[in-house]
């Protein structure tokens, strides 16, 4: 590839949510508290000095069901987890242009008291605010004693709980901030709206008791890549986090869904930056790539059970006790379980005939990014994917890890050098926060 790509966003996803970082890593021994802020503080210094726009922290509220509670503490893969809104302003205190990204769930806080805490958020951080927003509804016996929504009533709650947190941010008017202090006069009462709002699942009253912003609101990020998740993300979302293929076929589709969502709704194409989640192994040498995939290439049946146990993790449902020679029994998964997460489990494969053994395998088998089979390679083989992204119109890359120092140095120690002298990584910041650094190009 020559040099002059074109430039693109980068974004580091957090994986692992606000957890225990470093377990089950030799790395753990560098002796990092995750329940204290430093590790996180330096991590999000390290990307900020190269240039990423923004990161953003998985979350999930609950430790799953009954059922599946003991996988996901036992090896700390889906949880404990603290929250991820109340360690951003930690992050925002230590850097000046990274934009924050914490996960939010509708059903977790009410419109208006979520609209002032976002507001605070967004004016305390110089406007580097964002919210991922998820429609996980595994957490919803903790938060009333209504049954949990079925995946599409899921998107509609949070479609009515974001309208109504814009209907509040947007409460005062044009002049209602008057701030003269010659007359004395702070603000208009007369030019702010009640904002009445009565709905399918949230009744609430405004105005906000929180200033306007000046140069706009948090911007908003989903994941999802059902039609309705689809849907929401054209009609709402800033940011979208794509999981697909990275064929040039694949890519262009995906990209061609999401504008045609963001036209229906009434907005722009370019009003939605989409975001590839990729998961890098950076490596010095290709000859070291080529080891790496070699002894993937056979996983043993321990190693199965260990991405087994991941899994369940991730889906809510416990893969641990079946049969690896056996498909996936049918109707395993509850209507609540991650269409993406279960995307992920079975690929392209048929559940109902393919064992749970080929599922598995294909997540324990690594692949080479020189030929697209995978994401092992040099730092110059991932920049020329990042690249042929650009080529195909891509908008940026969300890079998928754990924010531990030792993590970010091993992904971006030789790579970012790499993507500034081909022009694909930003050096300088606007200034103007976040949204206008995702407009920046």
């Amino acid at each position: 590839m020559s040099a002059g790509g074109r430039p693109q966003h980068f974004g580091w996803f957090l994986a692992r949510g606000f957890g225990p970082h470093g377990w089950g890593h030799p790395y753990l021994d560098w002796d990092y508290d995750w329940t204290r802020p430093g590790l996180y503080q330096q991590s999000a210094r390290e990307l900020e000095q190269a240039g990423f726009d923004f990161v953003l922290i998985e979350d999930a509220p609950s430790l799953g069901s009954a059922e599946t509670i003991d996988l996901r503490v036992r090896h700390a893969f889906g949880g404990p987890k603290h929250d991820p809104l109340l360690l951003a302003p930690y992050l925002f205190q230590a850097t000046q242009h990274l934009g924050v990204i914490p996960t939010v769930n509708p059903a977790a806080s009410l419109p208006y008291t979520a609209a002032r805490q976002f507001a605070t958020l967004q004016h305390l951080s110089a406007d580097r605010l964002g919210l991922n927003v998820v429609t996980d509804t595994g957490s919803a016996r903790h938060f009333s004693a209504a049954a949990p929504l079925g995946h599409d009533d899921a998107y509609d709650r949070a479609e009515e709980w974001l309208t109504g947190i814009r209907s509040l941010w947007r409460s005062w008017g044009e002049g209602a901030l008057v701030r003269d202090a010659a007359s004395g006069v702070y603000a208009d009462g007369t030019r702010m709206d009640a904002t009445a709002h009565r709905g399918a699942h949230y009744a609430f009253d405004g105005p906000l008791n929180a200033v306007p912003f000046e140069r706009g609101e948090p911007v908003i990020a989903s994941p999802g890549g059902s039609g309705r998740g689809l849907a929401f993300a054209g009609a709402n979302s800033d940011i979208q986090l794509a999981l697909a293929p990275l064929s040039e076929k694949s890519v262009r589709e995906y990209r061609a869904r999401i504008h045609a969502a963001a036209v229906a709704a009434g907005r722009a194409p370019s009003d939605v930056t989409i975001m590839f989640a990729i998961q890098p192994v950076i490596v010095s040498s290709a000859e070291e790539a080529d080891r790496l995939v070699a002894a993937s290439a056979t996983p043993s049946d321990a190693t199965l059970r260990e991405v087994a146990r991941r899994q369940s993790s991730d889906l809510e449902t416990d893969l641990t006790s079946l049969d690896l020679d056996a498909p996936l029994p049918a109707e395993l998964f509850a209507e609540h379980v991650s269409q993406g997460s279960l995307r992920r489990l079975v690929g392209d494969r048929d559940p109902a005939t393919t064992p749970l053994r080929a599922h598995l395998g294909a997540l324990a088998r690594l692949g080479r990014i020189s030929d697209r089979s995978g994401f092992v390679g040099t730092a110059d083989e991932f920049a020329d994917l990042v690249e042929e992204l650009g080529e195909w119109g891509n908008d940026g890359v969300l890079l998928w890890g754990d924010l531990h120092p030792v993590t970010v140095h091993r992904t971006l120690d030789e790579l970012v050098p790499i993507l500034r002298r081909r022009g694909i990584l930003r050096r300088e910041y606007t200034g103007a926060g976040l949204r206008a650094d995702l407009r920046a190009f």
